[in-house]
């Protein structure tokens, strides 16, 4: 493998850790965006108030896009792996 496959390996691994992050990450955004609001209509200032429904946000998308996400890992790690194969060639 030359340099031109690592850095090949190196941005569809970048790829993959984005595509794995993005629905936790948006889910957790989304509820933290309405949490907020909630709290500047209503003046309350509560810190733990915006934790715990993130959470249970972040831990619903998993359960939901756990299946596509671990795909999207496995072929990623197949890819890799094949990879490394040719390299000891």
């Amino acid at each position: 493998m030359n340099t031109d496959g690592v850095v090949m390996l190196a941005r569809e691994g970048l790829q993959v850790a984005v595509l794995l992050c993005a629905p936790a990450l948006g889910a957790g955004l989304l509820v933290g965006l309405i949490v907020s609001l909630f709290q500047a209509v209503t003046q309350m200032q509560d810190q733990t108030l915006s934790f715990i429904p993130k959470m249970v946000a972040a831990a619903a998308a998993l359960w939901v896009f756990g299946p596509w996400m671990l795909g999207i890992g496995v072929r990623f790690t197949r890819h890799a792996m094949l990879l490394i194969m040719e390299l000891g060639r």
